[in-house]
């Protein structure tokens, strides 16, 4: 483990972070994890595919 996370386990101990921070924290993580599971369940939109065979840029001469 290195020096400096021991150094900021030891700050978040002494002083740790306000209600306001964790419940932020524990929303963005619940977002996350609410669109991994839709897009594993209802899969990706079509639309936003990359499409690899779409129009090619003429070359310039």
């Amino acid at each position: 483990m290195n020096f400096f996370w021991l150094l900021r386990m030891r700050r978040w101990v002494q002083h740790p972070p306000s209600w306001g921070r964790v419940k932020l924290v524990l929303a963005v993580v619940a977002i996350c994890l609410a669109l991994y599971a839709i897009e594993r369940w209802i899969g990706w939109p079509d639309a936003l595919n990359l499409q690899p065979g779409g129009p090619r840029m003429r070359p310039l001469h």
